[in-house]
């Protein structure tokens, strides 16, 4: 049974897509299920988006040289988050394998009634990695991804979620062969066509569309909370607009899981629909998407570049 918001359907209904990212085994044994029982508590939609290789997380601590990374990790207390012996993974401690200790938790997601979608092989690799690969890297980390993933739920994805908004030019490609019916790795304003260099994807591409939790966090001293009203601000301000909101399993899911509970609410109460990410492709896939550009920018409160929608080309129709 899929889940979604209460009441009826209304055309004119803005609509939020929940979009979960989860990156880590600890994330997906502990945050998933929370993130599951309080989703089902408030009838609201969401896709969980799976890392479904080896944890790897503590090779992400090579990122210290990377610009505004030892801010972030001061202003989202990464220890707090993560614990050691996730930090550990990968450097001292062997990565285990995601998708082989959690079958269980990520099949009950998908039976509770969820979208299930990709998000990485091995999250770290992918991040780290995929912006400057060839295609042939790209080829086989994306395939052992799928592979996993069909094993652990019977059938192959339906969308993709690159880690860290990390993607290059054969990203698009390689999505399309694939068959991906749509993805979300890129930061953006609303849903399009991609195009890298000299790539013309066809895959529609539905970005994360407001900041995430943990990049306000710390920012001119915000709390949590602090972010929970700027971020309900943001929606508030942009009535007319739907929107795609990432959190994570590691954050939402655990340390911030009552402020999460805050900004749910919030988000109804301006009359929002919260949904899986399915439900806006469906509701967008009969109307012509624009084709954008895919460039790498710096986003506040992240380190490192992204993956952004640029500038607009030509208008095509989503299939």
């Amino acid at each position: 049974m899929r889940v979604s918001a209460p009441g009826p359907a209304v055309h004119d209904a803005r609509q939020l897509a929940l979009k979960i990212d989860v990156d880590t085994l600890r994330g997906t044994l502990e945050g998933v299920p929370r993130l599951v029982a309080l989703l089902q508590r408030l009838r609201a939609g969401a896709t969980f988006y799976f890392s479904v290789g080896p944890d790897h997380t503590g090779r992400a601590l090579k990122r210290v040289f990377r610009s505004g990374f030892l801010g972030k990790v001061r202003r989202t207390s990464v220890l707090e988050h993560y614990g050691w012996k996730t930090l550990l993974y990968g450097v001292l401690l062997p990565g285990p394998q995601i998708g082989r200790r959690a079958v269980a938790e990520m099949r009950a997601v998908r039976d509770a009634g969820f979208e299930v979608g990709l998000h990485s092989y091995d999250h770290v690799r992918w991040q780290d990695g995929v912006t400057n690969a060839n295609e042939g890297w790209t080829r086989a980390e994306l395939e052992k991804g799928i592979n996993a993933f069909t094993r652990i739920f019977g059938e192959p994805p339906q969308s993709h979620a690159a880690a860290g908004w990390q993607v290059n030019p054969h990203v698009l490609r390689l999505e399309s062969y694939y068959g991906f019916r749509y993805a979300s790795d890129t930061r953006g304003l609303r849903p399009f066509v991609p195009s890298m260099q000299d790539v013309r994807g066809t895959c529609a591409q539905f970005p994360t569309t407001l900041p995430t939790l943990d990049e306000l966090l710390g920012v001119d001293g915000q709390t949590a909370d602090d972010a929970v009203r700027a971020l309900l601000h943001m929606t508030r301000a942009r009535a007319s607009r739907s929107h795609v909101f990432t959190l994570h399993a590691e954050l939402e899911g655990q340390r911030f899981a009552t402020q999460f509970e805050r900004l749910l609410n919030g988000w109804r109460s301006q009359g929002i629909e919260l949904v899986a990410m399915r439900d806006l492709f469906e509701r967008q896939a009969a109307s012509p998407l624009p084709r954008h550009v895919i460039e790498l920018h710096n986003i506040a409160g992240r380190s490192g570049t992204l993956a952004v929608q640029g500038r607009a080309a030509t208008e095509v129709r989503a299939s």
